[in-house]
């Protein structure tokens, strides 16, 4: 029996058209499979068939309008499909552990998972001691009541039964309505208490030869980088306070890429750099002729001064300077990961992120920006670790306050699993002998600015200032000398609580985690830097500031060869590099090394684009629609499909791209937990665990650092991915410019999107939307390929070729497209003209009535569009011929002139190349007006290139809202200004009379005293 196939309900769209058939009579087609494809003013979507089967008749043409209800077409359905089978794959649903009685009891399942999660972490909870008697406290005697109660419960029934039953008398002191403190920091002691501390297998004397060795070179390089010109720079202070966090990761933890696994990802910070090379210098990777090319890389072999893969593209992976751009890129990178294990594009191999920050870093907005991402995912496969030195670059990070405990809050506050490295082996006997509660009462209201003074002053003045302000902790450390106190050591420097802090966190399961390490900012440099205000601009050592260095930690040179800052390395059969070596080849190999192995996607056929080439006739749709239709017909391709993400921050509807959210789905790392409010629609609002639009929400920050995640796939998962990031222009390269520059360093490639762009174009919006300046700000970048297309045949040709320069052909480059939101109609693509259009410019149009006098207009986007209807003026009224040229590319120009100049200079001898520009019009005549929707000097980039005389017109100045009608002709780019200003240039070359310009300047109500539009 014949079932009909009919249109669903598309909302508030009535009489849409058809725009493709992409079915016929004979078909056999699956539930879902696209029927036809649909298109209103705004945005196309594809008409799903309801079931399998067969089709008989396809009851609508390409044209056609048609509203919810018509009919489509009519099939014989399949009687085979198990519906059943169906009903199920639709609806997947994910078993709840059951409840425990107790559980079912108290209601509280998810506080109870948690209480369990840390009941695995903490394998044993300590007896907790009553606190000295306060001033608060009004009946110390109960106080101790109510502990001695916990302990016994502790003891007898467990950590979790204690966590329960502070939690109901929590929860029944809300009710009761008091106001309880504020309980997001625990106390300033280490989360893992030493009983519970799974301690480090390695051999501790051969590691700590291996750390002073690295943490030698690391300085030697610097300081002799410095002796041959102070303006190198450099950073000891840094490293020096991180080495043991490195270290123990590295002989450890940290698995590096080979062919039986995908390699945990290390974002270094950045000024720890050095650390990383000093030790690559130990393992034979790089020689002592690198080192000494530290920070001079003009030179072939120089190591860069910061983690740039541009600039070593086989050594580092990720840029991580500018400060708090790692953070927020690696939270993104670790969920990119879960997307392409969810798609079942990679395998889940337990990959683990690993991001190293500094204390101070945290105040980038970035760095905190997106951790209540990272939580909501559940990124349990990613791991902060901040190097707490408690100072920043001028000073303390909070002198008068706490960072680790302010870190602590905001990340448990948004889900993180905390771990605070904050003491050293060394204070575990005096926790342990303190019964009163006074030393962890002193260490909590210490605040940093004291700690820094404690490690920079030495032994006698900790015991004075730190344990002297009680009586009863003075006599503690009676029996200690000052040189035992000093050697009090802090959590980042020892390498068995660190190494227990990386273990726990590599076994957390359900959400990420971040470790914070208590450190010494300049940990070794004694008083040269070693926790002082001075330390972060600290690059020279002195003669004796050396020597104490290598006594400090024990490294065998002799005062010769520290007089002339020679490396250290022993030989290849020594212990320590056996060590070294050994250690890395049971974690698979180097770390840090860039490499890929991802196969290259092939550019897809001509015969997708082949129907935006044609004209549309009386047809009218904008670029950003035409994008759509051409990426929703690249979605049909099956092996192009899967590789395509697209990346919207909460604008999909704006852009007409709706329509992905049923035929790809939104990815969602719980599915979909609800039936969403347009359930019934079309495009309703579809989350799915295998979801392909990443749909960011409003964070260009968080969907740029998505699509450098995709964008760098090729190498971090060998997995060549084409992301298609569409924004707001104006919220792109001026919003998130930082990103785009590490896109560009990090060899990220694929599709931005320039939506809504021209500065006249977006109309209403105003100052703040309108862009009229971001192909300029994309030109800064040398590896970023832009193009600002008006026709629907420029966008396909620049699309595809893209797609082959990027992904086929493996260009370490991206593109920067604009698109328009005005609709008007689309001729056909001109003969000849492909080469012009990846070029940047092609011959449009000419207009030669025998005229004697003619002109070149250039034009790009919506305003070539100005640009040809001024020609038909001149043509008609004035009798001027014209060439119109589009300009897809001034950038792509400016690009080749220059390179074009510079032979030039550099070969005076040798016959003079011709500039692509200079090519199209040295047989033209005329001057060149040049007009566009951005800023004047986009299009006078080109100017020096033409031999001709040069006018550009654009849009200067602040955006504001009106109709695209009147801010053209405010930013005097509409076809009136453009034949007025023609007329000028032209009266200017005494190739017409100055009256005829004047008289259209009158005619055209310009007004001639009006203020250039940047003073308005």
């Amino acid at each position: 029996m014949a079932q009909n196939i009919s249109v669903p309900d598309i909302g508030d769209f009535k009489n849409v058209e058809v725009i493709e058939i992409l079915i016929k009579p004979g078909d056999q087609i699956k539930k879902n499979d696209p029927i036809v494809t649909i298109e209103s003013d705004k945005s196309s979507v594809e008409v799903p068939s309801p079931e399998t089967g067969k089709i008989k008749e396809v009851k609508v043409k390409v044209g056609d309008k048609v509203s919810q209800g018509s009919l489509l077409a009519t099939m014989d359905s399949a009687k085979a499909i198990d519906s059943e089978t169906e009903t199920k794959e639709e609806i997947k649903t994910e078993k709840l552990p059951e409840k425990t009685d107790e559980q079912k009891t108290n209601g509280n399942l998810q506080t109870e998972n948690v209480i369990k999660q840390d009941g695995e972490s903490i394998k044993e909870v300590k007896k907790v001691f009553a606190a000295p008697a306060s001033k608060d406290d009004i009946d110390p005697e109960e106080t101790n009541e109510w502990i001695d109660s916990l302990n016994s419960v502790i003891e007898n029934d467990g950590p979790s039964r204690a966590s329960y039953l502070l939690n109901k008398v929590i929860n029944q002191a809300y009710k009761s309505g008091l106001v309880l403190p504020d309980t997001r920091t625990t106390p300033y002691i280490n989360t893992i208490p030493p009983e519970s501390e799974i301690k480090s297998p390695g051999d501790q004397n051969i590691e700590k030869k291996i750390r002073a060795y690295i943490r030698w070179n690391a300085a030697a390089m610097v300081v002799k980088a410095n002796k041959k010109s102070s303006e190198l720079g450099g950073h000891i202070g840094t490293f020096a306070s991180a080495a043991t966090l490195y270290d123990v990761g590295m002989n450890h933890f940290w698995r590096a890429k080979n062919n039986k696994f995908g390699g945990d990802l290390i974002y270094f910070q950045g000024h720890s750099a050095p650390g990383m090379y000093a030790r690559a210098f130990l393992e034979g990777r790089l020689t002592a002729k690198q080192l000494d090319g530290f920070r001079q890389e003009v030179s072939a072999g120089g190591l860069s001064s910061y983690p740039h893969p541009w600039l070593m593209p086989n050594f580092w992976q990720f840029p991580t300077v500018s400060m708090g751009l790692g953070p927020i890129m690696a939270i993104y990178q670790a969920r990119f990961l879960k997307y392409l294990i969810n798609r079942g594009l990679v395998k889940d191999e337990g990959r683990k992120i690993w991001v190293f920050l500094g204390d101070g870093e945290m105040d980038e907005p970035e760095s905190l920006g997106a951790i209540g991402l990272a939580a909501r995912e559940k990124l349990d496969n990613l791991i902060f670790v901040i190097n707490c030195n408690l100072q920043r670059l001028d000073g303390p990070v909070r002198g008068n306050g706490k960072i680790i405990q302010e870190l602590e809050g905001s990340f448990r506050g948004t889900g993180w699993n905390v771990i605070k490295v904050i003491w050293g082996s060394y204070w575990d006997q005096l926790l342990t002998k303190d019964k009163t509660g006074l030393l962890v009462k002193r260490m909590n209201e210490c605040v940093d600015g004291e700690y820094q003074a404690f490690k920079a002053k030495g032994g006698s003045y900790v015991r004075d200032k730190f344990f002297g302000k009680y009586p009863e902790l003075k006599e503690l450390v009676s029996a200690m000398t000052d040189k035992d106190i000093w050697k009090l050591n802090r959590g980042g420097h020892d390498p068995h609580k660190v190494y227990a802090a990386y273990h726990t966190a590599m076994q957390h399961k359900g959400s990420p985690t971040v470790i914070l390490a208590k450190t010494i900012k300049g940990y070794g440099m004694g008083k040269s830097g070693e926790s002082m205000n001075t330390t972060h601009q600290q690059k020279k050592l002195d003669e004796k500031d050396l020597l104490y260095y290598r006594d400090r930690f024990g490294v065998p040179l002799t005062d010769k060869q520290v007089k002339n800052i020679e490396y250290f390395k022993p030989h290849e059969n020594s212990e320590e590099i056996k060590y070294l070596k050994d250690k890395r080849l049971k974690l698979g190999g180097f770390i840090p090394e860039r490499s890929s192995f991802a196969k290259a996607i092939k550019t897809p056929p001509k015969d997708i684009f082949e129907p935006f080439m044609k004209s549309t006739g009386d047809k009218e749709m904008s670029t950003t629609m035409a994008l759509v239709r051409m990426l929703t017909a690249l979605l049909r391709d099956k092996n192009f499909s899967p590789r395509l993400v697209p990346i919207i921050p909460d604008e999909a509807r704006t852009f007409g791209m709706e329509g992905f959210f049923q035929k790809i789905g939104i990815y969602a790392h719980e599915g979909q937990k609800y039936e969403p409010v347009d359930s019934e629609q079309l495009s309703s609002y579809r989350e799915d665990k295998s979801g392909q639009v990443l749909e960011e929400g409003i964070t260009e920050s968080g969907a740029m650092s998505s699509w450098i995640a995709a964008g760098t796939s090729y190498t971090n998962h060998d997995l060549e991915m084409i992301p298609i990031y569409i924004f707001y222009s104006m919220f792109g390269f001026q919003r998130v410019g930082d990103l785009a520059w590490a896109a560009g360093d990090s060899q990220a490639r694929g599709f931005l999107i320039g939506a809504t762009a021209g500065r006249t174009t977006l109309a209403g919006e105003g100052l703040q939307h309108q862009d009229g300046h971001s192909h300029l700000l994309a030109s800064n970048i040398p590896n970023c390929v832009s193009y600002d297309p008006t026709f629907t045949y420029e966008m396909g040709i620049i699309l595809r070729d893209g797609i082959r320069r990027m992904h086929e052909k493996k260009e370490n480059i991206f593109y920067y497209i604009t698109a328009m939101n005005e609709n008007y109609p689309h001729p056909e693509k001109p003969k000849g003209c492909d080469e012009g259009i990846i070029k940047g410019i092609y011959l449009f149009q000419e207009n030669n009535n025998k005229g004697k006098t003619k002109v070149q207009l250039l034009g790009s986007g919506t305003i070539l569009r100005e640009i040809i209807a001024a020609a038909k003026i001149l043509s008609k009224d004035y009798n001027i011929d014209s060439d119109v040229w589009s300009v897809t590319s001034f950038n792509e120009l400016r690009k080749d002139g220059m390179e074009t100049e510079r032979w030039n200079l550099l070969n005076p001898n040798e016959k003079r190349k011709k500039s692509y520009v200079q090519k199209c019009f040295e047989k033209r005549d005329g001057p060149i007006v040049a007009a566009s929707d951005y800023t004047r000097s986009f299009s006078d980039q080109i100017r020096p290139y033409t031999d001709k005389q040069f006018y550009a017109l654009g849009t200067d100045g602040y955006g504001r809202s009106d109709t695209r009608k009147n801010l053209r002709k405010f930013f005097e780019v509409d076809k009136e200004h453009i034949v007025a200003y023609t007329l000028s240039a032209l009266a200017n070359e005494q190739l017409i009379a100055s009256t005829d310009a004047k008289n259209a300047i009158k005619k055209y109500n310009i007004d001639q005293e009006k203020l250039f539009p940047t003073k308005l």
